[in-house]
């Protein structure tokens, strides 16, 4: 261990699945890099919805992932183990990360490590892994949209919805957003949406025939399910693709088969965190070569609502958890 790592860190753990409440500071043992890990210390951490479905009891980290929730980090590499060729103590650098990222330090693989975009500071770097892995591997990779279509985005105002507009936009798809406030619609439209429907106000199916003169949209990135699902095949254009990444409404709902078959539908989804580091990798290079120069150009840029000290991850979650936040959530480690 470096001389200047300490034996022990600032964690939070989750005592037990519940509320926010159960998430609590401890005291953890600093963990050591193994062959293609890097040992980095924290100055901010993500928080996604994936980590308050683990507080819930509901998302286990995957087998060997610590129980640390947090998936996403910024900070500078300060240990490096074996197989970690083109990394170096003292780089700044963002990853993505299975588990351990509410803390002090976090181990990551060496190939999920990605630079700082010119430009970003560490604690929007943070706000950037596990959006833009998602966003990028279900929306361009999976659901293959192509510059001249048509993409809707549900839950537009969060932090991946942010993410899937403004990639879209200056990929040049013609974007469309579902969001639960006017003011949340608003901020949809400033970062490129053509239209946001306040699903709370409107039906959105019969919105989208409108705004697309009854031909529907080609791609749809959807986090809600449960009854949105026949909705979605609704909104859906011929050799529509439905990509699914979330289930606020449930994982279950009865669908009418018949829309599928006569426009010749895409239904697919995908999780994140189980995959391998090898996936993974596939992806992080893909966004270092066609995402991040868009970052460094201003084009692109995380939106972030709020930041929240370590110590304060319940109250991070809570906020999530009322959808009252725009943008991302990230909690601040170490200064840096």
């Amino acid at each position: 261990m470096n001389p200047t790592i300490t034996a022990s860190m600032q964690a939070v753990e989750i005592t037990e699945p519940g509320g926010p409440e159960v998430l609590r500071l401890c005291r953890r043992p600093v963990p050591q890099p193994g062959a293609g890990e890097v040992l980095i210390k924290v100055a901010a951490a993500g928080v996604n919805r994936p980590d308050v479905m683990q507080r819930l009891g509901l998302y286990p980290p995957p087998p060997g992932a610590t129980d640390i929730p947090g998936l996403e980090v910024a900070g500078e590499i300060v240990a490096l183990g074996t197989n970690t060729a083109g990394l170096a103590v003292g780089d700044q650098i963002c990853a993505l990360v299975s588990g351990g990222g509410y803390a002090e330090y976090c181990l990551a693989p060496a190939l999920l490590c990605l630079p700082i975009p010119n430009g970003l500071t560490l604690l929007q770097a943070a706000a950037l892994p596990e959006t833009f892995f998602t966003v990028w591997s279900n929306v361009f990779d999976r659901g293959r949209l192509q510059p001249h279509e048509t993409l809707l985005v549900h839950g537009g105002a969060g932090g991946i919805g942010t993410t899937a507009i403004q990639l879209a936009a200056v990929w040049g798809a013609s974007v469309y957003a579902t969001a639960g406030s006017d003011a949340k619609c608003r901020v949809c439209k400033s970062l490129g949406a053509k239209a946001a429907i306040n699903y709370r106000e409107e039906d959105f199916v019969e919105r989208i025939q409108a705004l697309t003169q009854g031909r529907g949209v080609d791609v749809i990135l959807d986090s809600i399910g449960g009854d949105y699902l026949q909705r979605n095949l609704s909104c859906l254009a011929m050799d529509g693709r439905l990509l699914q990444i979330g289930v606020q409404n449930g994982p279950k709902t009865q669908i009418n088969l018949l829309p599928i078959m006569l426009k010749r539908l895409t239904l697919t989804g995908s999780t994140l965190r189980p995959r391998s580091v090898k996936e993974k990798a596939v992806i992080a290079d893909a966004l270092q070569t066609k995402v991040w120069p868009v970052l460094a150009s201003g084009r692109v840029k995380p939106l972030i609502h709020s930041t929240f000290p370590l110590a304060d991850a319940a109250d991070a979650h809570r906020l999530m958890e009322q959808s009252g936040h725009i943008g991302k959530l990230v909690l601040t480690v170490n200064d840096g």
